[in-house]
């Protein structure tokens, strides 16, 4: 599975945001110290957590980054995908072959249906429900 740090990062910032900025802006370096995430690599995902339209950011004393909708509007799955992530399970090319000679591979139907899966139970958990704990 080709889901890095960057994905698990990304949802467990997101979900520091849910919990600790219900009223007001959270700021990176206070996710970087109660996550233990670089502040670096947080400052790179949160870019794309902004250009991905889930994230504001605040300006000025008492700045930070809010949630750009309701926790309960933001699946996993769109986290994953704000980072540039990826849950694919095969190496096929554009054409669906995963070998070299052009054809798939005897296990290709079924690591497609696992990713459906994966895909699928990302797009059903909200941040909300994670937070709660509905998910697990």
């Amino acid at each position: 599975m080709l889901l890095t740090t960057k994905g698990r990062y990304a949802v467990t910032a997101m979900l520091d945001i849910v919990m600790y900025g219900n009223t007001s802006p959270v700021r990176l370096c206070d996710i970087s110290s109660r996550q233990q995430i670089d502040l670096g690599y947080l400052e790179q995902i949160f870019v794309k957590l902004k250009k991905g339209g889930l994230v504001v950011s605040i300006k000025g004393p008492g700045g930070g980054y809010m949630l750009n909708k309701p926790s309960t509007l933001i699946c996993l799955e769109e986290i994953v995908e704000a980072v540039g992530e990826s849950v694919k399970m095969t190496k096929c090319d554009g054409s669906g072959a995963c070998r070299s000679d052009g054809m798939r591979c005897a296990s290709h139907n079924l690591w497609v249906a696992f990713e459906k899966n994966i895909r699928t139970y990302l797009r059903s958990i909200t941040l909300a429900d994670a937070c709660s704990g509905v998910a697990l």
